[in-house]
């Protein structure tokens, strides 16, 4: 019998749904709707479509967005005043400077500029520590590992005491979802273990998984023989593998494979997510949820 489908693309339009509701409700009552202003530098074709996605979504949900598009040659200096001024915004809750960025400019210095409190990306040092003691101190929790652990609980996966086997040590997925798992929380309590792709025997480990998240970035790395029968696959990977022809365009498009051999996994697995469909639509939809939270906790009613 072939595994549940997992699908990011129905988990997503439920939770904007949820979203444009509660955004009607504090504009009524508040007089005020979240603000997202989205920072590009240059032309790099990957993030303007990606950015472009940002904004309508945004603007479907009934934010105030602002996409403040910037050259190449801004010098460091002139965005870091950029983001000060936008810190300073009372009407802006949410700030996000889209990566890479050009080699002169320092990512990390960038990042770190940003308000906290409007760091909706999670990638801030203080979020990172928030994330970490966990509770009532976590704001922004990272927009990827946020939308696997949604997809998880809303999935009716029970989390408490399972064996979760997170398979990539990245700081934007990795870490900070097998830190989210472990919590002492709704949709965490479980007992997590970090692998990665110098991990001895990574096969066995992956075995003992009743919940695998996998995010190394390598197509078809976690074989179907490595799932155990029954467990929840979320395949965070998205690789691109080649080229073909649409059928509805007849233009080239790019061939993706995620980092678990699907096909054959999902006759084994009792839940798995697709690539694409699965993990990808949340990034975009918890970056707006973790919007919204702020705007909440201005007025006091997070």
């Amino acid at each position: 019998m072939s595994a549940k489908l997992i699908k990011g693309t129905e988990v997503r339009e439920e939770i904007l749904e949820e979203i444009s509701a509660e955004v009607a409700q504090i504009k009524e009552k508040h007089g005020i709707v979240p603000g997202l202003v989205t920072i590009l530098v240059g032309e790099n074709p990957a993030s303007i479509s990606y950015v472009t996605l940002k904004i309508k979504t945004a603007n479907q949900l009934g934010f105030k967005e602002i996409q403040d598009s910037q050259s190449e040659d801004i010098s460091e200096e002139d965005l870091l005043a950029l983001i000060d001024k936008y810190n300073k915004d009372d009407s802006i809750h949410g700030i996000l400077v889209q990566l890479p960025l050009p080699k002169h400019i320092n990512e990390k210095k960038v990042l770190n500029t940003i308000d906290p409190d409007k760091d909706v990306d999670g990638f801030h040092p203080v979020n990172v520590g928030r994330l970490m003691i966990g509770g009532s101190e976590v704001r922004f929790p990272p927009c990827t590992p946020a939308g696997i652990q949604e997809l998880i609980v809303r999935s009716g996966i029970d989390t408490s005491g399972a064996e979760v086997v997170v398979v990539g040590r990245s700081n934007i997925v990795g870490k900070p979802i097998a830190n989210m798992m472990l919590q002492k929380a709704d949709g965490a309590n479980s007992t997590v273990t970090v692998v990665h792709t110098r991990t001895k025997d990574l096969a066995s480990h992956c075995k003992r998984a009743d919940i695998l998240i996998v995010a190394a970035g390598v197509p078809d790395l976690v074989k179907p023989e490595w799932i155990k029968p029954g467990a929840c696959v979320i395949d965070v990977g998205v690789n691109r593998v080649g080229e073909k022809i649409s059928e509805k365009t007849g233009k080239k498009i790019a061939i993706l494979k995620g980092d678990v051999d699907f096909d054959k996994a999902k006759e084994i697995a009792g839940f798995i997510t697709p690539v694409p469909g699965g993990v990808g639509p949340m990034t975009i939809t918890m970056l707006m949820k973790n919007t919204l939270k702020s705007l909440k906790f201005k007025l006091g009613i997070a």
